[in-house]
């Protein structure tokens, strides 16, 4: 397993081992990763998940599955679309400890479960949920359309899939400030906070590889779903995509 403490992380765009090693990371940064997010993205961060649950709540789902969900914030975000469950699931079981406490703090263990699942092998029956959700995840999975392709699997027929990514901004200077901001700013003040400098070398280093914007539309088209569209957040720092299973 990656030695995340020493500076070691996936290299952008692999596949072979990246699951264990995505662990590990996550795992490493756990104890901080709720002030990290909020420090790091200003606090914008939440309310892209507003609108990500947003768009969850047009579909009335009564049981949602959030993939990749950490310490289980956007899980408990998707509580707003009035849902009678919410299933979080990640490869990182620090993370997945830390979102605990935070549930039995906030009094919301009987409505939110937290488990152990792989985007790739997700612990459900075929059909299990009515929406998903994916908040910063895809660009970890070991192999992103395998791992959309069973998230499909585990929606019913017409659920509806909503991914939130980071992405790259295409106009001047938000382009160049954020390129800037990435590259200098972001892996020294995370490295500083969490104590561990591979994981924030990580981060911009993954965003420059992953097929956003209309590639990305093309992978969840090729997965299976239908009516697939994005919406760019906060000049095009990140995006939102759904998709209909």
């Amino acid at each position: 397993m990656a030695d995340t403490s020493k500076g070691h992380f996936p290299p952008p765009g692999s596949s072979e081992g990246k699951a264990e090693q995505i662990a590990a990371m996550f795992d490493a940064i756990a104890p901080r990763y709720d002030l990290l997010n909020r420090v790091l993205s200003m606090g914008i961060d939440r309310a892209w998940r507003r609108r990500a649950v947003a768009l969850v709540s047009e579909v009335s789902p009564s049981r949602i599955l959030d993939v990749a969900t950490g310490t289980g914030d956007l899980a408990i975000q998707a509580l707003d679309a009035g849902p009678e469950q919410v299933v979080g699931v990640d490869i990182a079981e620090r993370m997945l400890d830390v979102g605990r406490e935070k549930l039995r703090r906030m009094g919301l263990s009987d409505r939110v479960k937290l488990q152990y699942g792989d985007a790739e092998k997700l612990p459900f029956g075929d059909g299990s949920f009515d929406a998903a959700l994916v908040a910063f995840g895809v660009r970890n999975f070991e192999r992103l359309q395998p791992g959309l392709e069973e998230i499909r699997r585990v929606l019913k027929p017409g659920g509806r899939l909503v991914v939130l990514e980071f992405s790259r901004p295409r106009a001047f200077p938000v382009r160049q400030l954020y390129g800037f901001y990435s590259r200098h700013v972001l892996p020294r003040v995370g490295s500083a906070l969490s104590g561990d400098d591979g994981a924030y070398r990580y981060l911009p280093a993954s965003i420059a590889v992953f097929p956003e914007g209309d590639a990305f539309l093309t992978v969840l088209r090729a997965a299976g779903y239908r009516d697939c569209r994005d919406e760019r957040l906060t000049f095009g720092i990140a995006s939102l995509y759904v998709g209909t299973a």
